[in-house]
């Protein structure tokens, strides 16, 4: 039996957090949707069932067939997971009187119960839910309460099936990781096995099986993503890797010339392939979002089988897609959670083109990225390198591109990350970038009126993409680089910074 973890979405916000806590412990899982039960459940040693936006009394609640799991594999559910097993198992789920939303502590622990091993009386725990369990489910035992939910965590007796109200997953639940410590390792005997060495090792076994001696054609953009999964590919399939890095004329500021450099000296065969004038002739006139991201994606697809059939028999694209990526694109695996917007680089290609598609990442978080580039000795300088979108700064141009514009933008993006990296700031910051606004505003210089360009500074901090607070940049910084850009790029005359976390806001502009 595999040492993977199981979580069932339900279409929970905390989901993908639930999957991050899991990795921490070094332990591998999958998200699956409710509905569509993966057909290997052989292949997973424990299931964790996800908290959910709907209420197990509505008619459209999620309902899915547990019989294979259920006293099978050991089994966590987490608020509507908790309230699923109680209201459909003899148990009664109500509305509560009082919705608790937020920090609680737990008021009651069962004694000596290995469940809560190392978690004390008042430890915090993050609640979440409008229903509440009236009464447990036939074999319940209760294991924790607080002071306003008297079943707040329950197992039920001759299974390894646990129960909580709260949400283990969130940084509010103090105690969270040890909790899903107690229940994986100690109670389910998963291994925390899951590795940056063993992924490496387990990934270049299953690439150079499922490529065997067929070429590859992979898109570097000199990013962290794209150069992990070229190394990775190198390391399976050695010269039978293409890279080739793309100018779509939505780069930083000399970043063509600069990334092909980057990569000599890696031992990689790298192409570099100027289709600027391409791009930015197809994206003339479009202004919506969504639009420019699908013409970016066209291209850049419509480039690649152009250079795919320069490399004889190449079978395969590969792309540094990660698991962020995946899950902001599409529900995942086409389950209940919402999409965000659409990434050039994921769901697929078109029928025209004749190569299949390879992922390496595409199950990992960013972090988790650069911790298994370190582990191949990768630069630490380019697995700090700041995330940059696929599309570039075609969705931070807000309105329609130009080459006036992307030359604007540019030079402002330039001033503003040199200063970050000369003022010790760009590894305090998880990503950062300029934003060119649609809008001119009246400002002064010298004795003249001028009429001019708005730019906005953004800047992050972040794990995974996921979530993300913008970042108190000290104000003589921000002074000074208001400052210089004014003074140094002609056409802008204000510049704003962005003060909006994620949620609500995206990192993005567009």
């Amino acid at each position: 039996m595999q040492n993977n973890v199981l979580i069932l979405d339900f279409g929970s916000q905390y989901t993908q957090l639930i999957a991050r806590r899991v990795r921490e412990l070094n332990i591998y899982c999958e998200i699956h949707p409710f509905n569509k039960l993966p057909g290997n459940l052989s292949d997973f040693k424990a299931v964790i069932l996800s908290g959910s936006p709907f209420s197990v009394r509505g008619e459209d609640a999620p309902h899915p067939d547990l019989s294979e799991i259920r006293g099978k594999k050991p089994l966590l559910a987490v608020c509507y997971g908790a309230q699923y097993l109680a209201h459909f198992s003899g148990g009664e789920v109500a509305p509560s009187n009082t919705r608790e939303y937020g920090r609680a502590n737990l008021s009651f622990i069962k004694p000596d119960e290995q469940f809560f091993k190392g978690i004390s009386l008042g430890s915090q725990v993050w609640m979440s839910h409008s229903d509440t369990i009236k009464s447990l489910p036939t074999g319940g035992v209760l294991l924790a309460s607080t002071g306003d939910v008297a079943n707040a965590a329950y197992k039920i007796e001759n299974e390894e099936t646990y129960a909580i109200q709260f949400h283990p997953e969130v940084y509010h639940s103090t105690d969270g990781k040890q909790l899903l410590d107690n229940f994986l390792i100690d109670i389910a005997g998963v291994q925390p096995d899951w590795t940056p060495n063993s992924f490496v090792d387990t990934t270049v076994a299953e690439l150079k099986e499922k490529i065997g001696n067929d070429k590859v054609v992979l898109g570097l953009s000199g990013g962290v993503d794209s150069t992990v999964a070229a190394v990775l590919l190198h390391k399976a399939i050695g010269s039978n890797l293409h890279c080739i890095f793309v100018n779509n004329g939505l780069l930083r500021k000399n970043e063509f010339s600069s990334v092909l450099k980057q990569y000599e000296g890696m031992g990689l065969n790298v192409k570099g392939v100027d289709a600027s004038a391409r791009f930015l002739d197809a994206l003339a006139g479009e202004s919506d979002p969504e639009g420019k991201r699908k013409i970016i994606g066209r291209v850049f697809i419509e480039v690649f089988d152009d250079e795919a059939h320069l490399i004889e028999d190449a079978k395969w694209l590969a792309q540094g897609t990660i698991y962020p990526d995946v899950i902001e694109s599409v529900s995942v695996n086409g389950g209940p959670s919402a999409t965000i917007k659409s990434h050039h680089n994921v769901g697929g290609l078109p029928d025209f083109m004749k190569l299949k598609i390879v992922e390496p990442l595409k199950m990992l978080f960013k972090d988790e990225v650069r911790r298994v580039g370190a582990s191949m000795d990768l630069d630490p300088e380019l697995l700090g390198r700041h995330p940059f979108p696929g599309p570039g700064l075609a969705i931070r141009i807000l309105g329609d591109i130009t080459p006036e514009k992307v030359s604007i933008l540019q030079e402002v993006d330039a001033i503003f990350i040199n200063g970050l990296k000369d003022n010790d700031l760009y590894n305090k910051v998880w990503q950062a970038g300029a934003i060119l606004l649609p809008v001119q505003s009246v400002g002064v210089m010298g004795d003249e009126r001028t009429y001019e360009k708005c730019v906005a500074l953004r800047a992050v901090e972040s794990t995974d993409g996921m979530t993300a607070d913008w970042v108190n940049l000290p104000y003589e910084f921000l002074q000074k680089t208001s400052n210089e850009i004014i003074n140094r790029v002609k056409g802008v005359n204000r510049v704003v910074y962005d003060i909006s976390s994620k949620p609500p806001a995206t990192i993005e502009w567009e």
